[in-house]
């Protein structure tokens, strides 16, 4: 225990080395972007955005906004939920695992499962654990055994024994390494594979492995009392919203952090610190396949080419939160980004560290048209875009609602009478009507036009 102290007072000391700044003015990052943050604040897109910047001068922190509507202002030592981005702490957890000869990434991790579990698989190929990691398992995005007592806290009460039912019986319609297929349940299923490795848990072995040696003192799952003291309050649909617990697939995304403390993942993962996780995040770094679309896959992270280099990042969602952390080796800038709303922040991060990426023009609240409020009544109803996903239309006095299938509510304003926008997301709806009765609407979003027929 006395080395291991000694250890990680080494370890912190090399962080005093490297510059911190712990308030910048808001003025010094572009102008385009304080404005982007501001206006989306205004819109009541998001209460917060707190922001870092890492380079070689040190890390910079922007902060934005409050913890709730009537809340404290942000800082760097505000917590949030990270979502997804504990992938990218998975992938570094694997990698270091496969450093210390513990495991390998061909691995079948049919073999460390319990005897009694096995995972079928289409083919002769067995699943690994880098297919676990990179995306390539078959495994499907999310298991659908899911029967939550509380519906805002979905995975609160989700069994290991659940998923192993799950996994056990799952007919896989590709083999594995076929393509490439986002899965938090692959990515869950390994967290909780690098626990049972080391007789552990996945927040222990995230606090040992990755927070502890690189000071990161709130990174962690499990809330401390500061932690909650300096907790920015989710928000969906402009709405406050529980937290999120994920304890079986806490590797897909369970982890709460601050810009301070993932200030310092980034900047370690830049080389700028020295730590004794280097060469597994280096490892985690290495591209694993092109398989993404335009991205490439590593050991968690995804990889975007960009004008300065090649961005790694992965961003999260939860229930309230998004959340973007990225860096460009090239350059040597990170960025981190949290955010206390459902609304999406990408953009923002793939601008500072790529400049040729655009900021999204989120439309405004301001810019809705009136229209009378009989017009208004007649798209309520439920309308049917796919089977078991629907989007239902609901009006309050003036104010049009949409809601899709498992999905929280929001607010849609009025273009002209039969045009609707969001301003959560880069979305339109258009009502179709026949004779003057409202048959059907088609949701435009991300390039997509999915009809609906309007089947109440």
């Amino acid at each position: 225990m006395k080395q291991y102290i000694i250890l990680l007072v080494m370890l912190l000391s090399s962080f005093v080395a490297f510059p911190f700044q712990e308030n910048s003015d808001n003025n010094e990052l572009p102008s385009e972007v304080v404005k982007s943050i501001e206006n989306r604040i205004e819109e009541g897109l998001t209460p917060s955005i707190a922001l870092a910047i890492i380079d070689s001068t040190g890390i910079q922190y922007f902060n934005f906004g409050l913890t709730a509507t009537k809340g404290k202002k942000v800082n760097e030592n505000t917590i949030y939920e990270i979502g997804s981005i504990s992938k990218a702490f998975t992938g570094i957890l694997l990698a270091q695992q496969v450093l210390d000869e513990e495991l390998q990434l061909e691995d079948k991790i049919n073999d460390f499962l319990p005897h009694n579990i096995k995972i079928p698989t289409k083919g002769l190929k067995e699943i690994t654990f880098g297919n676990l990691s990179d995306h390539t398992s078959g495994l499907p995005r999310m298991p659908d055994n899911f029967k939550p007592a509380n519906p805002y806290n979905p995975y609160a009460d989700y069994t290991v024994e659940q998923m192993y039912d799950f996994i056990s019986n799952y007919k896989p319609i590709r083999a594995v390494g076929a393509t490439y297929e986002y899965s938090n349940l692959a990515q869950g299923l390994l967290g909780h594979l690098l626990a049972l490795n080391k007789n552990s848990n996945y927040e222990d072995l995230v606090i040992q492995t990755i927070a502890a040696p690189l000071g990161m003192m709130d990174t962690k799952i499990t809330f401390t009392k500061k932690m909650l003291e300096n907790l920015a309050l989710g928000h969906a649909g402009g709405k406050q919203v529980e937290n999120w617990d994920i304890p079986t697939l806490a590797g897909a995304g369970a982890i709460r952090s601050s810009t301070s403390d993932m200030s310092k993942f980034i900047a370690a993962n830049l080389g700028y610190v020295k730590s004794p996780i280097a060469e597994a995040m280096e490892l985690s770094h290495k591209v694993r396949h092109h398989k993404a679309g335009e991205m490439s896959v590593a050991l968690g992270w995804h990889i975007k080419n960009g004008e300065l280099g090649d961005v790694i990042w992965h961003n999260g969602g939860t229930g309230g939160y998004r959340a973007f952390s990225g860096f460009v080796k090239e350059t040597g800038k990170g960025v981190v980004l949290l955010s206390n709303s459902t609304a999406d922040i990408d953009d923002i991060g793939f601008h500072l560290l790529d400049p040729g990426t655009e900021l999204i023009a989120f439309p405004s609240k301001k810019d809705a048209v009136e229209i009378p409020e009989s017009t208004l009544e007649r798209y309520v109803g439920l309308y049917e875009l796919q089977p078991k996903f629907t989007i239902t239309i609901t009006k309050e006095g003036n104010q049009l609602f949409g809601q899709a299938t498992g999905q929280d509510r929001f607010k849609i304003y009025p273009e002209n009478d039969t045009t609707f926008y969001l301003t959560v997301v880069k979305a339109k709806i258009t009502f179709q009507l026949k004779n003057d009765t409202v048959e059907s609407l088609t949701l435009f979003q991300g390039g997509q036009e999915i009809k609906g027929k309007k089947i109440k």
